[in-house]
């Protein structure tokens, strides 16, 4: 098992540089990066003061910055490299912990998200308790009670949760629980006087910020999660060692808790690494709606605003918990299923 999971280790590096690569070369080609919108603010600016006339536009094509500076400030941002020479320089810094400096902030990429991983983590780590507590036990009662009044009104719910995608959830229930009725914070995490409450009032207010994005973010994989538990232990009740342990005179109890289950629990094993890697980098759409200052906040505004730098620093970070993931999920995989043999 121990040369399986170096080897797997191994394996990570070339998928890290691939996936790494591409995406830098995308930032090379997609417009709209620092050098673009700094000329652009020079035109705002000369535009706005009256200094860039429509006769200086038309001789120098709208352009407020001569070459020279230009292609200086594409040596700054180490656009005038090819891409390989770039992206090479870019991962020897990686490697050394230096993701770069933002290009709209100006501070340190690492500085920033280690700023925002916290708040991720948090409504990560309460996503995941809430999925695997809730759904596990769920779909083991759904496969008992197969085709009975709770698992046909639970389905319905499930699927009409799964259909409606987390963020018009969030939408939904911002507009009537916040703004409508009032019930709950309008965003955030913490209220502004967070510092001047009680220490019961600060986890009341914590309580209150988490309930509506936790919501949000677990709709879908409810769906998906309780089904897989479902379906796979529905399949295993009908196999020939169930029921011949049934008719031996085994208890159908017994029969599910102590033979069924655990090898319904291993397609749920196999996806446990992905959920984290998902869950712990945050919700684009989820974290912008409720303004959650975390990764998925981070990483939306950092896309809309071309901050690449950002960009690739959440990307190394991502990449690495979906590689770690990967490998735990094996490993949860081992645990469950003894019969599994890494060689």
């Amino acid at each position: 098992m121990t040369a399986y999971f170096i080897r797997r280790f191994f394996l990570m590096i070339p998928t890290f540089l691939g996936v790494t690569l591409m995406v830098f070369a995308i930032t090379r080609f997609v417009p709209g990066g620092p050098v673009e919108r700094i000329i652009m603010q020079a035109q705002q600016m000369q535009s706005g003061s009256g200094g860039l006339t429509a006769k200086s536009i038309s001789e120098n094509r709208g352009q407020p910055l001569s070459e020279d500076q230009v292609e200086e400030l594409k040596r700054y941002y180490g656009f005038d490299k090819p891409i390989l020479v770039s992206y090479f320089l870019w991962l020897g810094k990686v490697l050394t912990g230096d993701l770069g400096v933002s290009t709209r902030y100006y501070d340190p990429v690492w500085n920033m998200i280690r700023e925002r991983f916290p708040i991720s983590l948090y409504f990560g780590v309460i996503s995941m308790i809430l999925i695997y507590g809730v759904c596990i036990p769920l779909g083991i009662l759904k496969a008992i009670k197969h085709k009975m009044a709770l698992d046909n009104i639970s389905s319905v719910i499930l699927f009409v949760g799964y259909a409606i995608p987390g963020w018009v959830v969030g939408l939904f229930l911002l507009v009537l629980l916040a703004f409508h009725w009032e019930v709950f914070p309008l965003g955030g995490f913490v209220s502004d006087d967070f510092s001047s409450l009680s220490f019961s009032g600060k986890i009341w207010d914590l309580v209150r910020h988490t309930v509506l994005p936790v919501i949000a973010d677990v709709a879908g994989a409810f769906t998906v999660m309780t089904f897989l538990v479902k379906n796979t232990l529905m399949d295993n009740l009908a196999a020939d060692y169930v029921r011949t342990a049934i008719a031996k005179g085994l208890s159908f109890k017994n029969a599910v808790f102590g033979h069924a289950l655990r090898n319904s629990l291993i397609p749920v094993a196999t996806h446990f690494g992905n959920n984290v890697s998902i869950l712990l980098t945050g919700s684009f759409l989820i974290e912008k709606i409720f303004n959650i200052n975390g990764m998925g906040l981070l990483g939306y505004e950092s896309i809309v605003e071309r901050d690449y730098p950002v960009v690739l620093g959440i990307l190394v970070i991502s990449s690495l918990l979906l590689l770690i993931g990967n490998i735990l999920s094996d490993i949860c995989v081992a645990i469950v299923d003894p019969r599994v043999q890494f060689s």
